[in-house]
């Protein structure tokens, strides 16, 4: 019922949008047309929209993974800096060790970062129920602007034409591009051995249903032997390392070294993707993709069909509405039915009098 509540809300967004492109003088299949064209019909297309659906479905995932087990991560911006800033420390400052060995150091330390900078709020909700949206929405401002604070100051780079970043890393630990021009990296493959595990852990392990138990009712969980908190806290930080690793395959595959600009609010976009799909890892992998189609086609149509792709925007908005009303709306569908279907029995009823 859910996914094609999905659909339905997908469609109907996209046709408001032909709305108002035809409002605007502007045809809808032309428009649309350039959109997929722009997203999907090149090489270079089709891996920029993979680049960022990589990312978009990191962030998703990072946020499933605390929510199913209860707790709420809305700080994966700053744990990402937090992790780009240490895998570019890592990157740059370790030196006569083969590219692999930075690598793995790396991925180590934005693990480590994003992890730790998650556990705080984490700790903060598990023993002292502090409230762990205002701790990390708090904690992300804390974040990126001491991770600016050093990519301008202790840590600036002294190469020219580089405004705010720190030294660039090992050139041999850099990804190489898989698509020439396009922003796809062996990144990628990192992201896929992060999604498939995440994927398994919440839906094929006991850890995952233990996850669950404790998001639908901790109380209930640690009354059935579950360690409720230490579940949660834990959740939290795995989450938390995630993003960290974002930051990560950030620096070391698209701008080799930590910029302040490393992320335009990819976290929050996550977020999105992550409750339209209720969490659920495969859904958020495919929406994904859905979200960096409109995304990347977006520019392409403003350029070449001539509208703003601020009407992507609203799409993405619409889909996001009718998805968050799509409960009420099913439940007032499924009572309208009831209250006809016991109508017609009663009519029967009578008419058999």
């Amino acid at each position: 019922d859910y996914l094609i509540s999905l659909l339905c809300a997908v469609l109907l967004a996209f046709l408001v949008g032909a709305g108002i492109m035809l409002l605007c003088g502007f045809d809808p299949i032309q428009c649309y047309g350039a959109l997929f064209e722009g997203a999907l019909g090149k090489p270079r297309a089709i891996g920029n929209t993979l680049a960022k659906a990589t990312t978009l479905a990191l962030c998703g995932l990072a946020m499933s993974v605390a929510a199913k087990a209860g707790i709420f991560n809305v700080g994966g911006e700053g744990q990402l800096f937090m992790g780009a800033l240490a895998a570019a420390v890592v990157g740059a400052q370790v030196k006569g060790v083969p590219a692999w060995v930075v690598v793995i150091l790396a991925l180590l330390a934005s693990l480590l970062a994003g992890g730790l900078y998650a556990w705080v709020p984490g700790a903060m909700k598990v023993y002292w129920k502090v409230d762990e949206v205002i701790t990390t929405i708090m904690l992300n401002s804390v974040a990126t602007f001491f991770c600016s604070y050093m990519a301008n100051g202790p840590l600036k780079t002294t190469e020219k034409g580089i405004a705010s970043g720190t030294a660039s890393i090992m050139k041999e630990a850099g990804f190489a591009k898989l698509i020439p021009l396009s922003n796809l990296t062996t990144a990628i493959l990192f992201a896929a051995v992060a999604a498939f595990f995440t994927w398994y852990l919440m839906t094929r392990s006991s850890v995952g249903f233990e996850m669950k138990l404790t998001g639908d009712n901790d109380r209930f969980a640690a009354y059935g032997g579950i360690s409720a908190k230490k579940l949660m806290l834990w959740s939290m930080v795995l989450s938390g390392a995630i993003c960290g690793l974002t930051g990560m395959l950030e620096v070391f595959g698209l701008h080799k070294r930590f910029m302040t600009t490393i992320s335009n609010e990819f976290y929050f976009d996550g977020m999105l993707v992550a409750m339209i799909m209720r969490y659920q890892p495969f859904g958020v992998i495919l929406m994904s993709l859905f979200f960096a189609v409109l995304n990347i086609g977006s520019r392409s149509m403003e350029l070449s069909a001539g509208i703003s792709s601020e009407v992507i925007l609203i799409v993405q908005s619409i889909i996001i509405f009718f998805m968050a009303a799509e409960g009420g709306i099913r439940t007032a569908l499924q009572n309208r039915s009831a209250i006809r279907k016991a109508r017609r029995e009663a009519a029967a009823k009578e008419a058999g009098v």
